[in-house]
């Protein structure tokens, strides 16, 4: 049931996916909020072993490992979520609408009661392991190409045969496929006006079709779990559109997989619908850039740690 309170709010909730991951994310929430650190304990014992270890030291190379960084993300973005409710109070920030980027979208349905994070961070470790696997049975690579449209994009697609898996802003769009072919169009796309193509340190072709034999076991995965209607719409990576029923999010979670993440229309959508403030939870900061170049007139912002929450103040208006 959708929470009467989100529908005259003007919050979206956002929360990043794969790659915004580094040493020492969430550590000192660790330290200094109590409901911080039991999402990293809730994390070790639904997995069996100290992700959190790995998420606080290290080393760099096992945190990147798709089938880390994926569970690792997740459980800093909430444990930032947890934190700023434990300092401002549970009601005091309420979103209208929540959304995720690809392994995000996971995140906004924990946040919207569809599933509990104990289960939800076993599901995620369990798509890192399947895509880990489609990456070794069929390996592949991944570009963001800046400053150049998608209708040029999808003639570069057609041409080398890579697809297309992030539409990020107007103008940064992450192609994904063979690697051979990725180089092509990332050499295509810089002769025809990019002003930059950036190889992507990813394990494989990620939301392209180089991932459909991964898309069984997630969907037994996903099958096995028993999932609510969410208390917030969750809008689709896929499409844009809000998602309101359980049976809709099993079936984007795994139509996903293998589709492009339409990010830019999500945040159209959103902003549409009446948001004028996003707030991120997890590393980096990536979403709220993005989202900024989407659109200059929203207000972003970006929960990482202690003092990101503290500088909220009590109102994220």
């Amino acid at each position: 049931m959708i929470d009467q309170k989100s529908l005259n709010s003007n919050r979206a909730y956002v929360f990043p996916g794969q790659g915004s991951q580094v040493v020492g994310m969430g550590a000192d929430l660790y330290q200094t909020s109590p409901a911080a650190k039991a999402v990293f304990d809730t994390a070790d014992e639904s997995l069996g072993f100290k992700l959190s270890d790995l998420i606080f030291n290290g080393p760099v190379r096992d945190l990147q490992d798709t089938v880390n960084s994926q569970p690792a993300i997740m459980t800093v973005s909430i444990a930032c979520l947890k934190a700023m409710e434990e300092e401002f109070g549970e009601d005091t920030v309420i979103p209208k609408l929540v959304a995720g980027h690809s392994l995000g979208e996971y995140t906004s349905m924990v946040v919207a009661g569809v599933v509990g994070f104990g289960e939800a961070v076993q599901l995620v470790r369990e798509r890192g392991r399947l895509m880990q696997d489609a990456s070794i049975d069929r390996p592949g690579g991944m570009a963001a190409i800046i400053g150049l449209k998608e209708l040029a994009l999808e003639e570069i697609c057609a041409e080398t045969g890579v697809e297309l898996a992030n539409i990020n802003t107007d103008d940064q769009i992450v192609i994904s496929g063979d690697k051979i072919a990725v180089a092509r169009a990332m050499d295509l796309a810089g002769a025809r006006g990019a002003r930059k193509t950036i190889p992507l340190s990813v394990s494989g072709a990620f939301h392209s079709s180089w991932m459909h034999s991964a898309k069984a076991g997630l969907t037994d995965a996903i099958q096995a779990l028993d999932f609510k209607d969410p208390t917030f719409p969750i809008i689709a990576n896929s499409d844009s559109s809000p998602l309101t029923k359980a049976q809709e999010i099993k079936d984007e979670l795994v139509q996903g997989l293998c589709q492009c993440v339409q990010w830019k229309s999500s945040v159209n959508y959103m902003v549409d619908s009446g948001v004028s403030q996003f707030i991120e939870f997890g590393p980096a900061g990536v979403l709220s850039g993005l989202i900024k170049r989407i659109d200059r007139n929203v207000k972003t912002v970006s929960v990482s740690d202690s003092a990101s929450i503290k500088k909220l103040g009590i109102g994220v208006d």
